[in-house]
């Protein structure tokens, strides 16, 4: 654990002075250690979702835990918990909200184990939206810090046994209703079965290898982007020359940029489409915009371009 927060501090945070996100629980708590060994000063954010009951008493005492264990300051986070997709979206929303807002300029440190990439690995894949969605969590997408990829759960806790740490144990973590606890006791266990064991460690690898060709291969749709720049547009004749993996890069970077929202592999697909089957199609709403109106990628004289169309909600 130490090893892991030392190589990552070294990397990410070389002043030595971070935050962390503590739940309380055996991965956030044994970070937390690890981190008071080795970075100069921690401060420890608690968020309590107040999803449970009791909930204020377990963010307290994480608080508390933290203190003791040498951070310099801990702070409760108290967050509401709304809005669609779930209560498990709701929640992470509400959580990293929280966090940013408290940070002041820190990079935080996040629990993320092993064991929690080989789920996110899995759910992407599940999603099938290329190898984006399969490269899983980075180490460090500011200002976010994952020191723990590389080490499994297991370790976390026993780290806090054998510290005397006691980890609160979320009820939330055991209900069969999120997939991604089913992933956890379910699905990876089965895996493991099935093909022998080393089913997690071989799907963390497996994301770090993409996630070093996704690297390249953005650097590379970055450059085509810019050769590629008619204005605020695009010039379809640059796009229709390189091949697919980049041009649909440098595609969804210029769609991204331009205010689209929550892209999917459909959306990119019927873009594309714009610039390699043109038939005089008309435009694809990417998703952005506002009350009463839609972003729209289209063609016009060559050039792709993005435009607002009024619509009518249902």
């Amino acid at each position: 654990m130490r090893h892991a927060v030392r190589d990552w501090l070294g990397v990410y945070a070389p002043n030595g002075v971070v935050a962390v996100g503590l739940s309380g629980g055996a991965d956030s708590s044994a970070l937390t250690a690890a981190a008071v060994a080795e970075a100069d000063a921690v401060d420890a954010l608690v968020v309590d979702h107040g999803l449970q009951e009791g909930s204020a008493a377990v963010a307290a005492e994480a608080a508390a835990a933290a203190l003791r264990l040498g951070c310099r300051s801990a702070r409760v986070l108290a967050v509401r918990v709304s809005g669609g997709g779930g209560l498990e979206a709701a929640a992470r929303r509400a959580r990293y909200a929280a966090l940013d807002g408290a940070r002041e300029g820190l990079p935080v440190l996040l629990g993320h184990t092993l064991d929690d990439q080989a789920e996110t690995v899995l759910l992407g894949l599940a999603r099938g939206s290329g190898a984006r969605s399969i490269q899983g969590m980075a180490a460090f997408a500011d200002p976010w810090g994952r020191p723990l990829l590389g080490v499994r759960r297991a370790v976390t806790r026993q780290l806090c046994a054998d510290i005397g740490l006691v980890p609160h144990e979320d009820p939330h973590n055991s209900r069969a209703e999120f997939t991604r606890v089913r992933l956890r006791t379910e699905v990876l266990p089965l895996l493991e079965e099935v093909l022998g064991g080393g089913v997690a460690a071989a799907l963390a690898r497996t994301a770090a290898q993409l996630r070093e060709d996704g690297a390249l291969l953005d650097a590379l749709a970055e450059n085509l982007l810019e050769r590629a720049r008619d204005g605020e547009g695009l010039a379809v004749e640059i796009l229709a020359t390189a091949v697919p993996a980049l041009r649909k890069r440098a595609i969804r970077a210029w769609l991204l940029d331009g205010g689209a929202k929550a892209l999917t592999d459909k959306h990119l697909r019927a873009v594309d489409a714009l610039v390699t089957d043109w038939r005089g199609q008309g435009g694809v709403a990417v998703g952005g915009g506002s009350d009463g109106t839609r972003l729209v990628a289209g063609r016009e004289h060559g050039t792709l371009i993005l435009s607002l169309a009024e619509y009518e909600p249902r």
